[in-house]
């Protein structure tokens, strides 16, 4: 089982290193520099930033945003595991810390999946997600985002 741990500065390289190969980020066109900074835009506003440690450091992360729904709602903003050490537990382990935050704030938390990405999409189902609407061409041309919710037990 994956440690999980905050996230902090000395981590942002790590994870930038590796999500700037996964297929995902690069569709999204996302460098190693936009990452860091967003991390450290997000760790400065208190948003919800952890890491998950297995057989390496920051082999997996999750950053939700703690009001980040309708100013009311947590929203989980990304998660990623690194290739190498999928389907171990990471993610779900990942959210399930963050569901634990969300639970103390609100009885919902909510995301967005690319519609591409049915991987996902699967994940969040099989982790008790609904999906709840779509928001076409939001973050780039072409791509629908899925919104996703789940209520949480307080």
């Amino acid at each position: 089982m994956p440690t999980i741990c905050p996230m902090t500065p000395a981590d942002f390289p790590t994870l930038a290193a590796w999500m700037v190969d996964l297929p995902l980020f690069q569709r999204y066109n996302l460098t190693v520099e936009r990452l860091i900074a967003d991390f450290e835009a997000g760790h400065s506003r208190g948003d919800w930033l952890i890491t998950a440690d297995a057989d390496s450091p920051a082999c997996g992360f999750a950053w939700a945003m703690p009001n980040g729904t309708f100013g009311r709602s947590p929203y989980l903003r990304l998660i990623g595991v690194r290739t190498d050490v999928t389907s171990r537990g990471i993610g779900a382990a990942l959210l399930t810390e963050i569901e634990r935050m969300a639970a103390e704030k609100s009885n919902d938390l909510f995301l967005l999946v690319s519609d591409f990405n049915e991987d996902a999409q699967r994940f969040y189902r099989r982790q008790g997600y609904t999906q709840i609407g779509a928001i076409p061409d939001y973050v780039v041309p072409g791509v629908a985002e899925l919104v996703f919710r789940k209520r949480l037990s307080r």
